[in-house]
């Protein structure tokens, strides 16, 4: 049961990116748009100031913001194609259209049991205008349910055929032909027992947002401490796209979660001040300049035959983490040499952001450092406060610098440049994996192709026949395998490349960095299942 249950949250972890990568892209049209119409801008450089630049603006910040709208079928069709096994721009359609029919079965069902509100504003009545229609307020959460729910039909049902004259309504018309029903009698039970689960919900953010800094602490230790199950994921998403994240109400209209209140804050001009909710989204500092500080330590107390190797290693990913915010292949480098390390990484990821809460910041840098210039830089000093977290920053690369140099040297912990003689605790960077094809073929063996890489990644894991799924995040490539005992981790990290190597019981992550997306495909055409999962 616990197997199952690990990999059922896997696979919907897994699928959560697919909403979850794209929505940063609405974000940062958005922060564009906003910066093309600010007005210190328009005053510091006139030639902006001309009706094509600002009409420009107007219109991309304008357009984006009505996505924040519609996430609940954003997230339908995302998590669907995400879990579904096979034929997946079929489920995603066959989703869309599930979704149209639930909200107006919904406003059916309220219709005729007269539980319609009849208000100018339905604020505070638990209901909401979905794509015009009228039903309960169940925001991204209904659209979470409906992937779930279309994404076990599809993947149930989706190989089922008929014969003779019945044979036209198998395969993805069987899977529609199940799923109105099903979707039709979900909306005359939630329309019962939602109003319950929104006042748990509500009560449960008020706890959260009660708790003042120990409830933000224990989110952002928590987002770090999760990276190792790959679940952390399930920790950030409900709060910036749902009211766990806080509800606010700009120009007129009701946000709820911290990443939607906050790119409907930057959208309109009238908001002065960004609301604390952002906070929930003020996860940089770590990126941008503890994990700095954590690097240049383990740089200082690498042996010094080995200095050079660190400093080629720590630079790249160093600066990976700083301008895009990708942090894994820094964490993997200490996470299972020195597990202490990165329980005080994660404690100081959750310190940062009370700091910054406390100094009432509402600057943010999800991303890296490309983000935090796009979204705070155009909005000002008196929107976000952005000065403050710099220093914020600089305070904390100091303290993550001082406080992991001394836990390496007390504890000697084989860090990056640290190995004992013949044993290798390092990241393999592009540049290595060069020199090895280099050397590879010096020695008569032929050329490592993709395709070749792509073999020895199959045979590390234990053959074709032992991958059931390969899927991929933002940085690791993730997989189902039979008998997972059978993983190299040895050749995985020494001849493929990857950073790091996480094994629960037969989900397995393989950590590539910003290429996983490449290796994924390779894997895919070398096991033949190109356009499958």
């Amino acid at each position: 049961m616990k197997a199952k249950l690990m990999e059922a949250m896997q696979r919907f972890s897994k699928a959560m990116f697919i909403p979850v990568l794209i929505l940063p892209i609405a974000g940062i049209l958005i922060a564009l748009g906003n910066l093309l119409t600010n007005p210190k801008l328009l005053e510091t450089v006139p030639l902006m100031n001309n009706p094509v630049t600002t009409g420009f603006g107007s219109i991309l910040a304008g357009s984006l913001v009505s996505i924040l709208g519609n996430l609940g079928l954003i997230f339908c069709v995302g998590i669907t194609v995400g879990l579904a096994r096979k034929e997946k721009p079929v489920a995603g359609f066959t989703a869309l259209l599930g979704y149209l029919v639930f909200v107006h079965a919904m406003n059916k069902f309220m219709e005729l049991s007269g539980r319609l509100v009849e208000a100018e504003s339905l604020q505070g009545t638990g209901q909401t205008l979905v794509l015009g229609v009228q039903i309960l307020d169940m925001g991204v959460f209904l659209g979470i349910i409906l992937g779930i729910v279309t994404a076990f039909i599809h993947n149930r049902w989706i190989d089922t055929e008929f014969k003779g004259a019945f044979q036209i309504y198998g395969g993805s018309r069987f899977v529609f032909i199940l799923l109105i029903p099903t979707v039709v009698l979900l909306a005359g039970v939630l329309m019962y027992i939602w109003p319950f689960f929104q006042s748990g919900i509500h009560s449960l953010g008020t706890l959260i947002q009660r708790s003042g800094s120990f409830g933000i602490f224990l989110y952002g230790a928590l987002e770090r401490l999760l990276i190792p199950t790959g679940l952390h994921h399930l920790v950030y998403t409900p709060f910036l796209y749902t009211s766990l994240g806080g509800v606010a109400e700009v120009g007129g209209q009701i946000y709820e979660g911290a990443r939607n209140i906050y790119y409907a804050e930057i959208a309109n001009p009238g908001v002065t001040r960004l609301s604390e909710s952002v906070i929930w989204d003020a996860r940089g500092i770590s990126k941008m300049f503890g994990l700095i500080g954590a690097c240049l330590a383990m740089y200082h107390t690498a042996k010094p035959e080995n200095k050079a190797k660190a400093k080629a290693v720590l630079l790249p990913a160093a600066f990976t983490s700083f301008i895009a915010g990708v942090t894994e292949p820094i964490e993997f480098s200490f996470m299972f040499v020195a597990p202490l390390l990165f329980a005080v990484h994660a404690v100081f990821s959750g310190l940062s952001m009370v700091v910054l809460n406390l100094l009432d910041v509402r600057a943010i840098g999800p991303n890296g450092m490309i983000d935090f210039l796009l979204y705070n830089l155009p909005l000002g000093i008196q929107k976000t406060g952005w000065p403050l977290y710099v220093l914020v920053g600089l305070l904390f690369f100091v303290i993550y610098y001082v406080v992991f140099r001394f836990l390496i040297v007390k504890f000697n912990f084989q860090t990056i440049g640290r190995e004992e003689k013949g044993q290798e605790v390092r990241l393999y960077s592009k540049k290595d994996y060069q020199e090895k094809k280099k050397r590879n073929r010096e020695e008569g063996q032929a050329s490592k192709e993709t395709s070749d890489v792509a073999g020895v990644i199959v045979r590390a894991l234990g053959g074709a026949e032992n991958i059931q799924t390969v899927t991929n995040c933002y940085t690791r490539l993730r997989l189902t395998l039979v008998h997972p005992e059978k993983v190299d981790e040895t050749v995985l990290k020494n001849e493929t490349g990857a950073s790091g190597v996480i094994i629960r019981d037969q989900n397995v992550q393989v950590v590539y960095g910003l290429q996983v997306t490449n290796i994924r495909k390779a894997v895919d055409r070398y096991l033949g299942r190109a356009g499958q999962e």
